[in-house]
């Protein structure tokens, strides 16, 4: 089988070898453009170089980005643990081109590396085109050989990138593998393409036009290329699973999760564990670039992340704090295409200890008072408003912990608790993904 690693150390050499300047993942938090809280794609340590603004000694690049997405407009939080595909945390493999080739050769070294480099077979392949664009249809029929219905005209926004209301933008064109027919679901434009047969594994972004208030006004006197592949997708393709959470990396964090809490990746624990890994990976690389947890701003969606994480190590029976205990087996997954984990690893784990100390202590207090104010209720009771203020439990919901007590207390009866199921309530007037810590 394929590493992950393998297979990122194996993307940049290939693009290495075709002249390519092989560049660093950037920080998460970027470092050229304040409307985003993390880096959300392979392409935002790029942006000015893509405008014009920045100059670099190189014209084609690649990269393995580190990417978030867990506030704001792209927050994958509430899906991650329950579907194959959803993560806070992912590698985003791309090869770029500042004004240097364009569509023919971004095409030609997309199909060389996926069917030639890496033997994926071409009858498991589809692409995608904007649906205006011939050049890219023909291209493709062209260099790969694909059928006519092997190359879908898709006439949606999914096939055409902008930046912005203004600045660059352009047709795309997605690859999708086929996972076969005994998952459900249609190639995309189908009416069945939202089910899971059909997965794009890259995008291939033609950047060739100029737009002003969201109209095309001209071409771009320097045409360029920004492709994005999900690591973690790539990753079950090569290594013959269909789900994320089954590939090598996944498979050893949940392991060492599964050995810390005494208890199987199966039946309801099997979200937990999911959930576990994939937060763990997310806090351990946001606080290995600089982000510490806090009430507001990238360290409040720090602290969400991590709560998640240890509200489900405490349905899994952790008595003591876990998350600290797991970041060995992250940095021994990771530290090696990551140095910077390893620098960090003593930071990670007393942040992780502090923060799942603090949660279970306010957990406990919470247990305390909610067993003080439930005395006597009959089942299915609720608690009165009056109540929840004079015994101090309404500003719990501030700590993260109200999932826990009605989980807890489900089990007697007392389930319509419904002031601590406000999962990420906001304070009045805050932006998106800068709220003041309000839940869990």
């Amino acid at each position: 089988m394929t590493s992950t690693n393998d297979i990122r150390r194996g993307f940049l050499d290939y693009f290495g070898s075709q002249g390519h300047q092989i560049v660093p993942s950037a920080p998460l938090v970027p470092q050229n453009d304040p409307t985003l809280m993390f880096v959300n794609a392979g392409m935002v340590p790029f942006k000015n170089v893509f405008t014009g603004l920045e100059s670099r000694p190189y014209v084609t690049a690649t990269s393995s980005q580190k990417c978030v997405r867990a506030g704001g407009k792209h927050n994958d939080l509430d899906n991650v643990g329950y579907t194959a595909r959803h993560h806070t945390f992912f590698e985003m493999l791309g090869n770029f081109s500042f004004g240097d080739y364009f569509k023919e050769q971004a095409i030609t070294h997309a199909w060389t590396l996926l069917t030639k480099v890496w033997g994926i077979p071409a009858e498991k392949l589809t692409a995608t085109v904007y649906h205006t664009d011939d050049e890219a249809f023909a291209l493709w029929k062209k260099i790969a050989g694909l059928p006519d219905h092997k190359i879908i005209r898709i006439p949606t926004k999914d096939n055409f990138w902008a930046m912005g209301e203004n600045g660059p933008c352009g047709p795309c064109s997605e690859i999708f593998y086929d996972h076969g027919d005994h998952i459900y679901g249609g190639p995309p434009g189908s009416p069945e393409e939202d089910g899971d047969r059909f997965v794009e594994i890259w995008n291939l972004v033609f950047m060739q036009f100029e737009q002003e208030a969201n109209e095309i006004v001209g071409e771009l006197p320097k045409k360029s290329i920004d492709t994005g592949m999900g690591l973690e997708r790539i990753a079950a393709v090569l290594q013959g699973v269909h789900d994320n959470y089954d590939t090598d990396t996944f498979k050893a964090l949940i392991a060492a999760s599964c050995e810390l809490t005494h208890t199987k990746a199966e039946n309801g624990q099997k979200a937990s564990h999911r959930v576990i890994a994939d937060h763990l990976r997310s806090a351990g690389f946001l606080v290995a670039d600089g982000v510490l947890p806090a009430n507001e701003g990238r360290g409040y969606v720090l602290r969400r992340i991590m709560r998640r994480a240890m509200r489900h190590a405490h349905l899994l029976g952790a008595k003591e704090p876990l998350m600290h205990r797991l970041v060995p087996a992250l940095v021994a997954e990771m530290g090696a295409a990551y140095p910077e984990l390893v620098r960090a690893q003593p930071l990670i784990e007393a942040t992780l200890k502090q923060e799942e100390t603090r949660f279970r202590q306010t957990l406990d207090k919470g247990l305390k008072l909610l067993d003080e104010a439930t005395a006597g209720m009959a089942p299915g009771a609720t608690l009165a408003g009056e109540a929840r203020r004079a015994r101090g439990l309404e500003g719990l919901g501030c700590q993260g912990v109200g999932r826990c007590l009605v989980r807890h207390r489900r089990r007697d009866g007392l389930d319509r608790v419904p002031w601590l199921c406000l999962g990420h309530r906001r304070g009045r007037g805050a932006r998106a993904g800068q709220g003041r810590c309000a839940g869990g």
